[in-house]
């Protein structure tokens, strides 16, 4: 089955869990390591409902349910395992949506191909404009990042 069409299954059988328990759905992987298929489905509290991060609780009750649809419906024919985790605190910016929430957080761009002799920028995300990343490295210089150059945005855990 393919990827794309495993992962509107899943958003089809979650939508209105997750909208009425306040969560949402962050991203969903449906891969194969070695001979084992994973579908790896990442949910989040929905932005703005409160100021917590999603719990293993929250993770528990989503793949409790969503574990019961699939075995209702059935909709995956191969063999897989399912696992239901949070987006992690070193979290891709997958979407536009997530370049908007996370502005003002600290950031670690990959580029496809270097901008100023650079392939990796680190710094403070400062939004999102006309499909444009803009990030403030710590030499206060703002980095103008089309979002077709970058290969991978994610939140950098700072100590």
């Amino acid at each position: 089955m393919a990827k794309k069409q495993v992962k509107e299954i899943v958003e089809e059988l979650l939508r209105d869990f997750l909208a009425e328990n306040g969560y949402e759905l962050y991203n969903v992987e449906f891969i194969k390591e070695g001979r084992d298929w994973f579908l790896r489905v990442y949910v989040d509290k929905l932005q703005n409902k409160d100021e917590s991060w999603i719990s293993t609780e929250d993770c528990e009750k989503v793949s409790r349910f969503l574990s019961e649809k699939l075995d209702e419906t059935d909709p995956i024919p191969q063999n897989y395992y399912l696992e239901v985790s949070s987006p992690g605190l070193d979290r891709a910016l997958l979407k536009e949506e997530h370049y908007i929430r996370f502005t003002g957080e600290h950031v670690e761009v990959k580029l496809y191909e270097p901008v100023d002799g650079r392939k990796r920028i680190e710094g403070i995300l400062e939004g999102l404009k006309d499909e444009t990343v803009l990030v403030t490295d710590e030499q206060n210089k703002t980095w103008k990042l089309p979002l077709r150059q970058i290969a991978k945005t994610k939140l950098a855990v700072v100590f």
